[in-house]
C-alpha cells in the first residue's frame, strides 16, 4: 500500500474511486497519538488510496473531505 503525497491528488483520486463502486467501497480515518500522524484510506478490495499528514492546517481539507464523503454514502443514489 503506497500513500500519496500531495492532498489534491488523493482527494481527487478517492473520490473517483467511491463514484466507481460505491457498495464495495470503505473509508477508514486513524489518529496515532505517539507519531502525531492522521491516515486516511479508501479501498474497494481491488485498489486502495492513502494519505498522512502532520500538518494541522490538513485538517480543515480532510473535514471537508470527510463530510463530502459521508454526505455520498448517506444519499441514496
Amino acid at each position: 500500500m503506497v500513500y500519496v503525497k500531495n492532498w489534491d491528488d488523493f482527494e481527487i483520486a478517492a473520490e473517483n474511486m467511491y463514484m466507481r463502486n460505491p457498495l464495495k467501497s470503505r473509508f477508514s480515518m486513524k489518529y496515532i497519538h505517539h507519531k502525531g500522524q492522521l491516515l486516511l484510506k479508501l479501498t474497494d478490495n481491488t485498489k486502495c488510496v492513502q494519505y498522512k499528514t502532520e500538518v494541522m492546517p490538513d485538517l480543515r481539507k480532510i473535514e471537508k473531505f470527510t463530510g463530502n464523503i459521508m454526505g455520498h454514502m448517506a444519499s441514496n443514489e
